[in-house]
């Protein structure tokens, strides 16, 4: 396969088109053909049933599949809700304010058909804080929907009524967690919960919830009109369709690129984004987002699948590539991650509240050259007492980049209580 036939294929295949993010712009493309066909020739279940055999899986990080959470909706339980997580937060991911801001109007048509799938009249796009523009380019999508029928009462006299409410967050990286998410939609601050129950038996007002990522709801225009076959084209069998990856740090070209999943990890580097930036070496490869554990440079020819990435050692996540070349030190960069997470968690449970604290505190050791014997030890005892123990996983995603760090890096972390490094 060549790079020019892989790339932007379904999500970013119009996304340079100057006026794409207008309802005319966004007509000239196709969108919004087939609603009403759609929504006449189809029965909720029917939707539901093309989208479990496309095979997508939500593109937020769990990578759950999309249909099978849908069907978990109670059929006879009203009022239903759908909820579009917008709110990326994950350090180098930045996809879904791509599409927020300049194909708003894929989004839309998306909200329409899972809503109609599951039964929903109501949904709410929740966007991170910081996205003031995004904000502004979705809010105006949702009117000229309105004014063109494709929102309201009775879409273009199919029988279905269907609003949306735009809702931004203050910039909590925890509302990105779907529990924290629909608490702060409610008012309150934004914690996380205890599950179950889950939201698709109760959630946002106690009521049944789909809630699903913006890449994932823009998939859903391609997989109904074209058909799950037609999706499943692209991929692997148990990975299927295409997958934004953004790709920053040091590389010549970063940005973001949709491929099929499946794609090499390591000619998305090397000919996607053209290789290491002035020629220098490759020192590891974040695949997935800050929270998704390290490879070196030696194990990055692996495909950028969720089995693949599993079998590694790492995760596909979010699709955020962070490329470091041989002058970094990895032990500064891991620094910065923590600190991100440690003033991000929400201080709810024991394990993340107090873990990234100390975490923290060890590399602020190790960065000033007071690192002691014992420090390395002492972040992996924290990490195992972080794993799989909070609220949410905020704790595992600081763990990630900890663990993976010290396995694959270890004579770095040695060099710092040495005295080697960063005494300056």
């Amino acid at each position: 396969m060549t790079a020019e036939k892989d790339l932007n294929t379904i999500l970013l295949k119009d996304i340079e088109k100057p006026n794409l993010s207008s309802i005319a712009g966004y007509f000239e493309t196709g969108g919004y053909k087939q609603v009403e066909k759609i929504l006449n020739g189809h029965e909720p279940d029917q939707i539901i049933d093309i989208v479990k055999a496309s095979g997508l899986r939500g593109r937020g990080g769990a990578g759950f599949p999309a249909g099978l959470k849908w069907s978990f909706i109670p059929k006879d339980v009203f009022p239903k809700y759908l909820v579009i997580n917008a709110d990326e937060g994950e350090p180098g991911t930045f996809k879904d304010r791509l599409l927020l801001y300049a194909n708003p109007h894929l989004l839309i048509e998306g909200m329409i058909y899972s809503a109609y799938a599951i039964k929903s009249e109501l949904a709410f796009v929740y966007l991170r804080g910081e996205f003031y523009n995004e904000a502004v380019a979705i809010a105006k999508a949702i009117e000229e929907a309105y004014e063109a029928g494709y929102l309201g009462q009775n879409i273009k006299g199919t029988g279905f009524n269907f609003d949306i409410i735009v809702q931004r967050g203050a910039g909590a990286y925890i509302c990105g967690e779907e529990s924290a998410l629909l608490e702060s939609i409610e008012g309150r601050r934004g914690h996380p919960k205890l599950k179950p129950p889950f939201p698709a038996v109760k959630g946002l007002y106690e009521q049944p919830t789909v809630i699903n990522n913006v890449e994932t709801i823009c998939s859903i225009p391609f997989i109904v009109t074209e058909g799950a076959e037609a999706y499943k084209a692209y991929g692997t069998e148990k990975s299927a369709g295409t997958k934004i990856f953004c790709i920053s740090g040091h590389v010549e070209k970063p940005g973001n690129y949709e491929l099929p999943l499946g794609y090499s990890l390591k000619d998305l580097v090397y000919n996607i984004a053209g290789g290491i930036k002035g020629g220098r070496k490759l020192k590891a490869v974040i695949p997935g987002g800050s929270s998704t554990p390290m490879l070196p440079a030696d194990q990055i020819d692996v495909a950028l699948d969720y089995e693949s990435l599993a079998a590694a050692g790492t995760m596909l996540g979010s699709g955020a590539v962070i490329v470091i070349d041989e002058t970094t030190c990895i032990v500064k960069t891991v620094k910065r991650l923590v600190a991100f997470y440690k003033h991000e968690s929400c201080g709810k449970c024991t394990p993340c509240r107090e873990g990234t604290n100390w975490m923290m505190k060890i590399y602020d050791r190790l960065e000033s050259g007071n690192g002691k014997e014992g420090d390395i030890e002492l972040l992996e005892d924290i990490c195992d007492n972080m794993s799989f123990k909070g609220f949410c996983p905020l704790a595992d995603a600081a763990v990630g980049p900890v663990a993976s760090s010290i396995k694959h890096f270890r004579h770095e972390y040695e060099a710092h209580i040495q005295g080697n490094y960063c005494k300056d």
